[in-house]
Formats: structure tokens, sequence, C-alpha cells
């Protein structure tokens, strides 16, 4: 029997958070579905092509490329592929997808005919509580919610990333029926990963590493202000900052000035199984998170975790492990500096999480369902 075709939709061609779940996903495979990937030409495009997975690298797809020359894009691949499964990944290409796919319906009833209309399926990853994190012009925001709300309407699989999204989907956009598929992550791997990177330590005190964007919804600031505490405990400590963005400076700057620059490190873009490698402690204090790979990477390595209890953090880590979001109100230096030092004491503890492989038989399932439901080409 004939493999039914999944068509991945992707808008940007560097290598993130979402860009891991599509190679993962790659690289396990889709029972009973070949995957084919469209993403811009990039990094991503050559990670997925290492798998063996199929990849349309379009250079008229994606971001940068534009709305009309994007949708033809997607317009001609889904004639061309003839998906059974078209799944789109991250706003961008949730619109565009919606667009398509709703061109399509629309043929078929004009033509009367049975044309083949793929089902339409998205995952969310990147929704917050506030849309100003993701948002910054409020216009803007407005806009994107009205159209996310009418894409909910018309989109009949909608996966999220967490229990936390799937609620931010319900209550902004309006979302019913959102399945909660986990992402996915192979312990053993990344235990191996990072075990060959490992340094042991030369000093007595917690080697602190963040793996982020230098951005100001990274938290970073407090963790500096946090370490300087925790260097009043343990003059050993170090802290490794590895990442780029816009706040690189300012956080350069405030090193200087706490006179924290024999213990702090930027490292820049990093391999973060290495940087595991050599340090204790993962600590990140972000705004919002949905489901973050370097958590589950961490605690899959065995590290220490200290993170902010928001988004679907508390549904990768327990309470000891969490310190209050940094807009409460309440959260103060000494509460991070106290949970990192106690994170070092506690970590290399059990963690038990879904594979890689068990969320691509979940995502598989779903395809399945969604296509007996409805009909190819019902409209």
């Amino acid at each position: 029997m004939a493999l039914k075709k999944a068509l991945w939709v992707v808008p940007v061609g560097n290598f993130g958070g979402v860009a891991r779940h599509v190679v993962d996903v790659a690289t396990a495979g889709l029972p009973g579905y070949e995957l084919v990937v469209l993403a811009p030409e990039g990094e991503l495009a050559d990670a997925v092509r290492r798998t063996g997975t199929r990849v349309i690298a379009d250079s008229s797809f994606g971001v940068d490329a534009g709305f009309k020359s994007s949708y033809a894009s997607l317009y001609n691949t889904v004639e061309e592929e003839q998906p059974d499964v078209v799944h789109t990944h991250l706003a961008y290409a949730d619109i565009v997808g919606v667009a398509v796919i709703t061109a399509l319906r629309l043929r078929t009833r004009i033509r009367r005919a049975r044309l083949t209309v793929p089902q339409l399926a998205t995952t969310e990853h990147g929704i917050a509580q506030h849309t100003s994190v993701y948002n910054k012009n409020q216009a803007r925001g407005v806009v994107m919610r009205i159209a996310h709300s009418a894409r909910m309407l018309i989109t009949p699989l909608k996966i999220a990333v967490s229990r936390s999204t799937a609620e931010q989907m319900k209550k902004q956009w309006g979302a019913r029926k959102v399945t909660v598929v986990h992402n996915g992550v192979d312990a053993p791997l990344i235990q191996a990963g990072v075990e060959r990177h490992r340094v042991q330590p030369k000093q007595s005190g917690p080697r602190v590493l963040s793996l982020s964007r230098l951005a100001p919804e990274k938290g970073l600031t407090t963790l500096i202000d946090a370490f300087a505490q925790v260097r009043q405990e343990h003059p050993d400590a170090s802290l490794e900052i590895a990442g780029s963005g816009e706040l690189e400076h300012e956080l350069r700057a405030r090193v200087e000035r706490l006179k924290l620059s024999d213990s702090v490190r930027f490292s820049g873009f990093v391999d973060p199984l290495e940087a595991m490698g050599r340090n204790d402690v993962v600590v990140q204090l972000s705004v919002w998170e949905n489901l973050s790979y370097t958590l589950l990477d961490a605690k899959a390595a065995g590290l220490g975790v200290v993170a902010t209890d928001v988004g679907g953090n508390s549904e990768i880590l327990d309470d000891a492990e969490l310190v209050s979001p940094l807009d409460s109100g309440q959260q103060k230096d000494t509460e991070i500096a106290q949970a990192i030092v106690t994170a070092t004491q506690h970590a290399h503890q059990p963690f038990n999480w879904q594979s890689v492989e068990e969320m691509t038989h979940q995502t598989a399932a779903l395809y399945t369902q969604v296509l007996k439901k409805n009909t190819r080409g019902n409209v």
C-alpha cells in the first residue's frame, strides 16, 4: 500500500526551536506517511536533507519572499505533490497555508469537480499570554489575533506543543478541539552528546549556563544580578551566556559594572550539548515559553535547571526548579540565586519524557483520524 503524504511547511531557513522539531520528525519519520518539507534554502533545509527526507527548498517561499510569492509557491507545490495533509508551522506559514487551502476548496466548489484538497494541520509553537511578547506593534498584534481566530475555524487539525499553549489558543483565538502533542526528546542521545563534551569542574562553585537570544524577554539582566549574589557565597562560580542579540552590549556593560568580568563569559553561538557538558546548571528566566527544547535537553542530560514559572515550563519541571515570573512583582534576585545553588545540589535526577518516536506516532495517528473524518476533497 502506498504511503500517504504529509507536506510540512516552514517559512524560515535558520535553525531554531521549530527547526529542531522538524529535523527530529524527519529523522524519526511519520509512520504510514511520506514526509516532504517545503522551506526556504538555508540551515534547516540542509539539516533535513541529511536525514534523507525530501526537501523542496524554494527561495520564493518564506517570510523574506513576501506573501504573494509564498502563496504561489505553496499553491504550486500542493498541485504538484498532491499531499494528503498540509501541516504548517509558525504564523507566516499558517496564514499562507489557510489562504491556499481555502482557494483550493473554493475552486472545487466552483468547478463542482472531485478535486483533491488536502486536509490542513497546524502546530502552534509560539503563542504567549501577552501578545506584546511576540508582537511589539500593538496594531499588528490585533490584526494577527483576528487572522489566527479566522484560521482556527478553517483548520481541522490543531496541535499545541503544551497544555499551556492549547489554553492560550482557546482563550485568545477561540480555538476548539486542540490536541496537545509535547515535543519529544531522545534522552539517551542527549545524554551521550553531553557526556562526549563533559568537562570536569576545577572549582566547587556552580557553573551556570544561559542558552538564548540576548533579548529583553529572556530575563538576562535579572540573571546577571542573581549571579552576582551567587558569587558572594561562591566566589569561584562561573556564568556562560551563549547566544547573540540586541542586548549584548548592554549585558556586557552590566557585567563590567558589577565587576563580574572574570567569571562571566559571552560565548556567542555554541553547540548546546557541548555547552551543557562544561556547565552544571541551565537557567532560563524567559517572560514566556511554550515548550522549551533547552529545558528538555537540560533535564535529559541530568543538569540542574532553574526557570520561570511561565507557559509550558511547569509541564517539564518540578516546583523546586521554578521561580516566580519576572513580571509578577514577587521574584527577587535572592530567590533566583538560591534556586541556582539548590539546582546544583539536586542535578542528575531521573527524567521521564516521551521520545521523538512517540511524538511522531501521535502526530501520524492524528493525521489518520482527520483524514477518516474529512474525506479528501470534501469541502
